[in-house]
């Protein structure tokens, strides 16, 4: 019987058993030179003809060692972890080389999990294809150097792009369908030291399951939210950086206001959702369809609502500007670190303070915070430590929570994630202070009961959702 605590493996171990063979067998591969593969084995699922099976599937001769239940068990979730309803699937051969459906398997696998990016990488040595789940990356499958030219033209090719171009950037879309799943993939390659590196991120098209609700606004945000979208006119900002939830938020807010007898017009990069009712319009600055070109030509469509993807530059930031003044309602994102930082971006980038003091309506920010699984998080007492030392608790934490890890959650710890708000509406006096130019209203924001967003993030590890390591980042940040 093993005396091992926990299983630890490599990712070229990994790839060679599939998720189906892992969990049908009990099996997790522990060592394999030439003619030999060892596994460790639950010792529950062991009998004298799996050896015999295992020797005809890998062509190999195997070695069992039967290991407690428990490990193994903690072991598959961990590394082959279920997708929705399934085992998991079969992406690539028992000897490691790419099978030739392993790109759809691969996006499948993705999907499946909940991935939102894959990244396929080369090194001087290796390749690897990594997989974002929750914001993290985690290492899925190692690639031989001289089968990763192939993948990578067959990419290409799926996404229209030019195979023969290896020193530009290109930028393509994959329309994903199994019958089933339909999505959009975006394309991204990059030319690096050792050759081309590749992000495929998944864009989900079902917008149905978004709730506004449900996103992570507190009381007293989530009113003050309603009445700036309740405003005929204005402009609504949401800002914080890529992969902080932003598209869904905004998707989120055009539900609400997707109504008959409205006309909401919608220019992004890319469209991440579709929603019925509403026209959306795909960015295309190679052939010079931009946000701002965009935009003018929305002001001949006689628009209630306009959705701008990202405020970028100066000629966006205008247009937006003007599409206000003449009585629309404006939303979108810009990437600052603040709600209030908002206001000092969009006058570097030469929108009249004035005008912005009559227009700007709503400045949102967000994160997004990993929250902890519910059935294993352990409590421990409160260390000051694990937080940022100029961070002045606003009240007095007695325990905090740190993740552990199990079957319900894969042993990360965490399950899943929630948006943390910043929400600053432009009253009489704050309108004021932006046609002055007077960024220092820590003070006021305070006198008015706006929550920043380290006030958001503290109630989340107040009320033990989250750990310390997760809001360090947030807590440091200041108005």
């Amino acid at each position: 019987m093993s005396e091992i605590d926990q299983i630890t493996i490599s990712t070229d171990l990994l790839q060679m058993v599939s998720a189906d063979q892992a969990w049908y067998y009990g099996i997790i591969p522990k060592t394999a030179s030439n003619g030999n593969i060892e596994f460790y084995i639950d010792v529950l699922k062991y009998n004298e003809t799996i050896k015999d099976d295992l020797e005809v599937l890998f062509g190999k001769i195997v070695t069992l060692e039967k290991t407690p239940s428990p490990i193994v068990q903690k072991s598959l979730s961990l590394y082959y972890r279920k997708g929705k309803g399934k085992t998991g699937e079969e992406t690539l051969s028992v000897n490691g080389r790419l099978s030739d459906d392993f790109l759809f398997r691969l996006i499948s696998e993705a999907n499946s999990i909940n991935s939102s990016d894959i990244h396929i990488e080369t090194y001087e040595e290796n390749c690897r294809i990594r997989l974002r789940i929750d914001g993290k990356l985690v290492e899925r499958y190692v690639i031989k150097k001289d089968e990763y030219p192939s993948l990578v033209n067959k990419i290409k090719i799926k996404s229209n792009l030019d195979i023969a171009e290896k020193r530009l950037p290109q930028d393509g879309r994959i329309f994903f369908n199994t019958g089933k799943d339909k999505f959009d993939i975006r394309v991204s390659v990059l030319p690096s030291l050792y050759g081309e590196k590749i992000v495929l991120r998944l864009l989900s098209k079902d917008s149905t399951n978004i709730d506004i609700t449900s996103l992570g606004f507190n009381t007293r945000q989530l009113e003050d939210y309603y009445e700036g979208i309740k405003k005929p006119h204005g402009i609504i900002l949401i800002s914080g950086p890529t992969g902080s939830g932003k598209t869904t938020t905004l998707y989120a807010t055009l539900k609400i206001l997707n109504k008959e007898n409205v006309n909401i017009l919608t220019i992004e990069d890319p469209i991440e959702y579709t929603l019925e009712g509403v026209n959306q319009v795909q960015l295309k600055e190679s052939i010079g369809l931009t946000f701002a070109s965009a935009l003018r030509t929305f002001l001949r469509q006689d628009p209630d609502i306009i959705m701008l993807g990202e405020i970028r530059d100066n000629e966006t930031a205008q247009m937006a500007i003007r599409a206000a003044l003449t009585g629309h309602l404006v939303l979108s994102t810009i990437h600052t670190n603040s709600a209030w930082g908002t206001i000092s971006r969009l006058i570097d980038m030469e929108v009249p303070s004035f005008l912005l003091a009559n227009t700007l309506s709503l400045s949102v920010a967000q994160r997004l915070v990993r929250l902890l699984c519910p059935h294993c998080k352990t409590k421990i007492p409160f260390d000051s430590l694990l937080l940022p030392k100029n961070f002045v608790l606003p009240r007095k934490l007695n325990v905090l929570y740190i993740s552990a890890g199990c079957e319900k959650c894969f042993y990360t710890g965490y399950r899943g994630r929630r948006a943390v708000y910043e929400v600053i509406t432009i009253d009489y006096n704050l309108s004021e202070k932006i046609k002055a130019e007077d960024m220092n209203v820590g003070s006021l924001l305070k006198e008015k009961g706006i929550l920043r967003l380290s006030d958001s993030a503290f109630n989340l590890l107040e009320q033990g959702l989250t750990t310390a390591e997760e809001v360090y980042p947030i807590l440091m940040t200041t108005i």
